[in-house]
């Protein structure tokens, strides 16, 4: 009878801890949940962008829907091979999902904080004592189970899973950074080396019409038909071609080492890919919001600074929560076979449950300068996330800036480009025709060697400025987006 009392009054207290339970879940304290809800906070960035995008950066229906297909449009089957490559070799992107790994655990832990903790426990023991007479033996053999389960009175614990999905939010959003961060900078690798490979085309073109040049003159001054200063100068001419032809070669190579390095790609393997295509990259258009407050929904590291924000008002109220009594429910309960020689073996059982609260009486101050502390953490956020916004915007309009300018050169820069073209070939019928001197042709090939590298520059620069634009627009992920990276 005894017995089935205990019982009775042990179900009562669980049936009153699993209402306790209840009425703390959905996320709330028992009693109240300190600390402030959060709300959003206001960005301050400016309406409209400035300057306006560029046409073909307006949002579209037909826009791509996330960043890969960006990349696909370049119509570079090497470009996807690379950033595939870059993405898997990056050690930033690997440190992003560690820290993913870590924030999910940290979650699974504040989620754990609410639920009961149950250990189980057996052994076997003996024992053998005297009191000056005969020696006894104990045996015993046990098992046993304890349970531990803090009840949310002030949300302290709520908010600390606030705190720590959001912390969650900002590793995922960091993770997308990094990946763009690493598809802007291993494409900029590949662009570099297109340029350059444009560049010593355009060297070696150079270096075989002054070796040219030069022999018609050697031969010419041979027979006393040009003065030795033009052969000189056609020499020397040459040489400077076949300087820069090696040097051409040499940023070449290096720009190879760079792509190596971010896409951990055997250097020989590389090099043969890098022959499968030829020429700069055409960028397709990128999809831009029609203002900068929605450019914030997909930027990666104003996401993260926005649930900074978030995680750092969830912990006022851990702090806060921290300052007033906990409750907490233990158990335990073990049954026991053990006798004392030379009596039989027989069963025990022994069980404990209860409430016990702990009240914070005094700590020298400590529980309020913490929660002083998050609070201003939580200012700090909000002042870092509104510098976040304000960059994300300029970087979106210096790359406006840049496409602009790219866009509006070019054609002049053609225009230019075949002038200096017409202008060589002109003074070189001159100077054959004995009207004109080598020191002028070699004047106008400079100029125009120069106006063709200006060009070619002019065109990196505008593949250049729309990399940059989908950097600064978040890589072109989109929220819906973010649930992924295992």
């Amino acid at each position: 009878m005894g017995f089935r009392l205990n019982r009775e009054y042990f179900g009562r207290l669980l049936l009153l801890a699993a209402a306790l339970a209840a009425g703390a879940g959905c996320g709330r304290g028992l009693i109240a949940t300190l600390g402030p809800d959060y709300q959003g906070v206001e960005s301050g960035v400016a309406a409209d962008w400035r300057p306006a995008p560029p046409e073909a950066a307006l949002e579209r229906d037909t826009a791509p829907k996330d960043a890969a297909d960006w990349w696909r449009r370049f119509n570079d089957p090497l470009l996807i091979k690379l950033l595939a490559a870059a993405d898997a070799a990056s050690g930033s992107v690997a440190q992003a999902q560690a820290r993913i790994a870590s924030a999910r655990a940290d979650l699974t832990g504040a989620v754990a904080a609410g639920l009961p903790a149950v250990d189980g426990n057996f052994g076997a023991g003996s024992t053998a004592f005297s009191f000056g007479g005969p020696v006894y033996n104990r045996n015993q053999f046990f098992i046993g189970a304890q349970t531990s389960w803090e009840i949310d009175l002030f949300g302290g614990l709520a908010r600390q899973r606030e705190a720590d999905v959001s912390r969650l939010a900002a590793r995922q959003a960091d993770w997308r950074a990094a990946r763009a961060a690493a598809a802007a900078e291993t494409a900029n690798a590949y662009l570099a080396f297109r340029h350059c490979e444009r560049l010593r085309e355009l060297a070696a073109m150079d270096a075989s019409a002054r070796r040219n040049a030069a022999g018609l003159v050697a031969t010419a001054a041979g027979f006393g038909l040009r003065s030795a200063a033009d052969a000189a100068l056609s020499r020397a001419s040459a040489a400077d071609g076949e300087s820069l032809c090696l040097q051409r070669g040499l940023q070449c190579d290096q720009a190879i080492k760079a792509l190596a390095t971010l896409t951990a790609v055997d250097e020989s393997r590389l090099r043969n890919w890098l022959t499968e295509s030829a020429g700069l990259p055409e960028p397709p258009p990128l999809a831009l919001p029609a203002m900068p407050a929605e450019l914030l929904l997909r930027r990666p590291d104003v996401a993260a600074a926005e649930r900074a924000v978030a995680e750092a008002g969830a912990l006022v109220g851990v702090a806060e929560a921290a300052r007033y009594p906990r409750l907490t429910l233990t158990g335990s309960i073990q049954y026991a076979i053990q006798n004392i020689s030379p009596s039989p073996l027989a069963l025990a059982q022994t069980w404990s449950v209860g409430p016990t609260i702990s009240l914070p009486i005094f700590d020298a101050g400590k529980r309020a300068a913490n929660q002083a502390a998050a609070e201003v953490q939580y200012r700090a956020a909000e002042t870092a996330f509104r510098q976040s916004a304000r960059q994300a915007v300029r970087e979106v309009e210096e790359a406006l800036l840049r496409i602009h300018a790219a866009v509006d050169r070019l054609p002049q820069a053609r225009i230019a480009t075949e002038g200096y073209r017409r202008n060589v070939a002109a003074s070189e019928e001159l100077y054959r025709a004995g009207l004109g001197s080598l020191l002028s042709v070699e004047e106008n090939r400079r100029s125009a060697i120069a106006a063709e590298t200006a060009l070619a520059e002019l065109r990196q620069e505008r593949v250049a400025a729309w990399i940059a634009l989908y950097r600064a627009t978040g890589g072109g992920w989109r929220n819906e987006e973010w649930e992924c990276c295992q």
